[in-house]
């Protein structure tokens, strides 16, 4: 009886197996889970997130659309948001967990609104990633001057 329950609670933590050195898979899952944060993963969401990915790792349309397709798949069987954000913490050097900011920015603000669901979770992945509320904060007025 114990043993069921303890196997509900371990089978979960099992269901993602990423690679502690796959930052890329990282980054576009934690990119998924803020488009759908609001429950509503829009068309302009998707794109930006195919344009973030293929920008920052210089990749053919192709294959930023395909990680973006596998990151999907990862950000729905990830039971949390913490091994993702570990491994892009542990990757990136902060300065460039800046840009990861200001990619989540965009992606956030892709559909033209802003949302509290997707603030809070700025905020989270913010502090698991180790970003100051000042940098974050510029990050964010930085993306938000580009887009008026």
């Amino acid at each position: 009886m114990f043993q069921s329950l303890i196997d509900l609670f371990s089978s979960s933590d099992e269901s993602v197996d990423l690679n502690p050195n796959d930052a890329q898979a990282a980054l576009a899952a934690i990119l998924v889970r803020i488009a759908r944060a609001d429950d509503n993963y829009a068309a302009e969401e998707q794109q930006m997130i195919t344009n973030v990915l293929k920008t920052r790792y210089l990749l053919s349309d192709a294959d930023a659309r395909n990680l973006k397709e596998n990151a999907e798949a990862l950000e729905e069987q990830a039971p949390d948001t913490v091994r993702f954000t570990k491994i892009v913490k542990n990757a990136v050097p902060y300065e460039d967990r800046i840009g990861v900011v200001e990619a989540l920015w965009r992606v956030a603000l892709a559909d033209g609104s802003r949302d509290y669901e997707e603030d809070g979770f700025i905020r989270l992945v913010v502090k698991l990633l180790g970003v100051n509320d000042r940098d974050s904060g510029l990050a964010r007025q930085k993306v938000v001057a580009q887009i008026d």
